[in-house]
């Protein structure tokens, strides 16, 4: 029973990341892709889908928790070991970038379905960890800003969020924004626009 019961719970969990692979696939290609369509794409019937995922809001819902994931992995990945918090943000902006320009559609998508507070909520660990990097940099002088940290950590979220949206209208090419969300970050931050470009192609 018990081996049965594992296999079970196996093929349901190989099922479930199968859905969510396929759906973010679909999503990207059509964000109006229906749960019938994710279904036969994902070679499974409706019923399997609708029992891991109630509504296509929770789908996307589950999509958006794993995105935030990997950008909060990102951000910890791109910046471990670097002391100097200007070029900490630069490293952590390109690796969140790389991770986000996956999911930017995604992320688009979900702010009508998931609503921009939730997105937000979502973000809150990231955006802590954000703060306390930026404290650091305008206790040391590194930042030059008006603003305290974590009004700053909020600019630089919505300022990614906007860029995003510029390249999802065709604002932006897609294989310049990450360099150019990272200058304009730093620049945010008070980092002059000439050291930002040097710190950028030098860890780029």
């Amino acid at each position: 029973m018990t081996a049965m019961t594992t296999g079970n719970t196996s093929r349901a969990d190989a099922n479930r990341r199968r859905i969510l692979d396929v759906a973010l696939a679909e999503l990207l290609r059509d964000p109006d892709v229906s749960m019938d369509q994710i279904a036969r794409a994902a070679g499974v019937v409706r019923r399997t889908v609708y029992g891991h995922f109630p509504s296509r809001e929770a789908l996307i819902s589950t999509l958006v928790d794993e995105a935030v994931q990997a950008l909060a992995d990102a951000d910890a990945a791109g910046r471990a070991g670097v002391t100097d918090p200007a070029e900490a943000v630069a490293r952590s902006v390109l690796a969140i970038w790389q991770t986000a320009d996956r999911y930017r559609l995604l992320i688009a998508l979900a702010q009508r379905t998931v609503t921009v507070q939730g997105i937000r909520d979502r973000l809150a660990p990231l955006r802590e960890s954000k703060v306390r990097l930026l404290q650091r940099g305008l206790d040391t002088g590194v930042f030059q800003s008006p603003l305290p940290a974590p009004a700053l950590a909020y600019v630089h979220e919505q300022m990614l969020f906007a860029l995003m949206e510029a390249v999802n209208d065709g604002l932006l090419a897609a294989e310049q924004a990450g360099r150019s969300a990272t200058v304009a970050v730093l620049t945010a931050a008070g980092v002059p626009a000439s050291r930002a470009m040097e710190l950028v192609a030098e860890v780029a």
